[in-house]
């Protein structure tokens, strides 16, 4: 569906970025891929590794500049909406400047998308919107709300837009395994709580149900990746074996586990082989066989939540996962 097509990707230069962009560059060679960030210094490193690839265009702007939006939205066909302030403490003690870009920066995103005829997009989304303990949360689950409803907002222009959603980005910047593994030579690990337990995914795996999206997407839909969940206490296991781990407490606005999926969402989400799917609980979309496909009703009082996850990363597994990417945990 993307090949030979115009895409832009807001917050381009992080983690999902850096990894989005050479994959789609390999897999459907679109005519133009267009990173859109506001952080000059990081355009300039990103530029460096596609020096000669006509393709790939690097784009000054934020999400809160309505004006440079629309002007970077000029002829493009697909939009994958990754920009957001997503670290929980700067969030917390930045409340005005985390709604700008996560709740304004939507709004300006999609009226921008509309006006400009975008085609499709998808926009990142993030386990803590679910049932939110946070600021962050909260931000992204109103961001995703405005995303969902927007695909009746968009009338006779025909954007549509949809939401995929995941939890921890193994080994990207600012994530508990670079952490983990920058602090291990001091002998000593903080844990949150010795109970505590948390959803994985790899960038590629995050990569993938972005391009599975694109291809299903009718409208509205969140889409929910099936991957496994893994202990804290196994986690800094893996990382540093000889290191003592030290209980500090639940940080605030932290969860004890990730909840992807809460129970008020069972009601309209499927099941499918490889994801899940909460449907738009307004205009009917719920009950809509275009977007239902092949899915199968999740049963009442259903969590997909990462302590009664049924797949389990083992240390094993962890471990010839840290090992075959060392090279770059922590550095996207």
């Amino acid at each position: 569906m993307i090949t030979g097509s115009c895409i832009l990707i807001t917050g381009g230069t992080g983690s999902f970025g850096n990894t989005f962009v050479p994959l789609t560059l390999a897999k459907f060679s679109p005519k133009k891929l267009i990173i859109f960030s506001r952080d000059e210094m990081k355009q300039w490193e990103m530029a460096k590794k596609y020096q000669g690839d006509p393709r790939v265009r690097f784009f000054i702007g934020d999400v809160r500049d309505k004006d440079r939006l629309h002007r970077a939205l000029d002829d493009v066909d697909y939009v994958v909406h990754a920009a957001a302030t997503k670290i929980v403490p700067t969030a917390e003690y930045n409340p005005f400047e985390c709604i700008k870009t996560n709740i304004n920066g939507a709004m300006n995103l999609i009226d921008a998308c509309i006006d400009q005829g975008v085609k499709r997009v998808v926009a990142l989304s993030t386990d803590k919107a679910s049932s939110p303990a946070n600021l962050y949360g909260a931000t992204k689950l109103a961001s995703d709300k405005l995303f969902v409803a927007s695909n009746a907002y968009s009338g006779a222009h025909g954007t549509r837009f949809a939401v995929v959603r995941y939890g921890n980005v193994m080994g990207s910047r600012g994530s508990v395994i670079p952490f983990f593994m920058s602090i291990k030579h001091k002998g000593v690990l903080p844990i949150t709580d010795a109970r505590m337990t948390r959803f994985m995914i790899s960038l590629e795996q995050g990569v993938e149900l972005v391009w599975h999206a694109f291809d299903d997407m009718v409208g509205g839909e969140i889409y929910v990746k099936k991957i496994p969940s893994i202990k804290m206490t196994d986690l800094a296991t893996v990382v540093a074996p000889d290191a003592r781990q030290e209980v500090v407490g639940i940080r605030p606005g932290e969860k004890l586990h990730e909840q992807m999926i809460g129970e008020e969402d069972a009601f309209y989400t499927y099941e499918y082989a490889e994801h899940f799917k909460i449907l738009p609980a307004i205009h009917d979309w719920d009950k809509d066989a275009s977007r239902i496909k092949d899915g199968q009703h999740v049963p009442e009082g259903f969590r997909y939540t990462s302590d009664n996850n049924t797949e389990w990363m083992s240390r094993e597994t962890l471990a010839a996962w840290i090992e075959a990417n060392r090279h770059k945990i922590g550095s996207i």
